[in-house]
């Protein structure tokens, strides 16, 4: 009897993980709202508001601010996938959750989409939600020194933009140099020529701009970074992208790590954020890690 309980606690770890790759491919793949990860998320321990940054319904974010933090915590400032084309800030309140249980005050921001705006609208977007961040976030207990700003997918790209194209931040008032680093999860950061047909439009392609690429912006001194990637990712090659911008990073004297993640996929790498999906891969003590927030409680 003694060795059927590690048996059945493997089997029952095993069964566990099929069942988060099932609700996270359900959730995360185009199945409407994240409603499955979300329903999971708790709501009695961060402090929750709205803001607006602009004068667009679209320009408004969310703040999670955790209800234990002793001083001026981290932020991060997080931006979503969905090809430009589509996404809510109402659907990534398990990101906000996870980030405020782990002592950091999340920014969970929307943006303009296509058709309703095109490249480079939603950069500008992105910059404004930052650097209202950096102007306003001491309100909510988060400290303006230490701020970060995340994305995922397509909402990697908005913060690579930000982070590495001194041009958008600078015309919010603000500067790349204000921010204390950058993450990346499974992010475009070079993919000219566009071959999609759902992005062609969204970038003007074949009129792109070359600078419309992050990895164009990979020179000089920029935020230190974290590139995050899925070994299974079929939807952005993390070696054309995430290696790649890491090496031109490194080549230009810049501070950057990269991770790569086994049993997850371009979607689930975010999802494995979400507390029932957190044994996929550690992507969220690996953010806090790189925030310096304080250790788990």
């Amino acid at each position: 009897m003694p060795a059927a309980a590690p048996l059945a606690h493997h089997l029952a770890a095993r069964l566990a993980r099929r069942l988060a790759v099932v609700v996270a491919l359900a959730a995360l793949a185009g199945c409407g709202p994240l409603a499955l990860l979300n329903a999971f998320v708790p709501s009695d321990d961060y402090a929750f508001a709205t803001a607006a940054y602009g004068d667009d319904p679209r320009q408004q974010l969310d703040i999670f601010r955790p209800l234990a933090a002793s001083g001026p915590a981290p932020v991060v400032v997080f931006f979503y996938g969905g090809s430009w084309r589509d996404g809510n800030r109402a659907d990534y309140r398990f990101v906000g959750e996870a980030l405020a249980s782990r002592g950091v005050v999340a920014v969970v921001a929307d943006y303009r989409l296509y058709p309703q705006v095109r490249y480079p609208q939603f950069v500008r977007d992105a910059a404004g939600a930052v650097a209202w961040t950096l102007r306003e976030i001491s309100r909510y207990g988060g400290d303006p020194a230490r701020v970060y700003v995340m994305g995922h997918s397509a909402g990697a790209y908005n913060a690579a933009m930000v982070a590495l194209d001194a041009r958008w931040l600078a015309a919010a008032g603000a500067s790349p140099a204000m921010l204390a680093g950058w993450i990346g999860l499974a992010g475009p950061y070079d993919f000219l020529p566009i071959t999609g047909a759902d992005i062609k439009p969204v970038f003007d392609f074949p009129d792109t701009p070359a600078d419309s690429q992050p990895i164009a912006h990979a020179s000089g001194p920029s935020p230190p970074a974290l590139l995050l990637a899925a070994a299974d990712d079929r939807v952005v090659n993390p070696q054309r992208n995430s290696a790649q911008l890491a090496a031109r990073l490194q080549d230009s004297g810049g501070r950057v790590s990269m991770k790569v993640f086994d049993g997850v996929n371009h979607v689930t790498l975010v999802g494995a954020m979400a507390a029932p999906l957190r044994s996929l891969a550690p992507v969220l003590d690996t953010v806090v890690q790189f925030v310096g927030a304080p250790a788990k409680r």
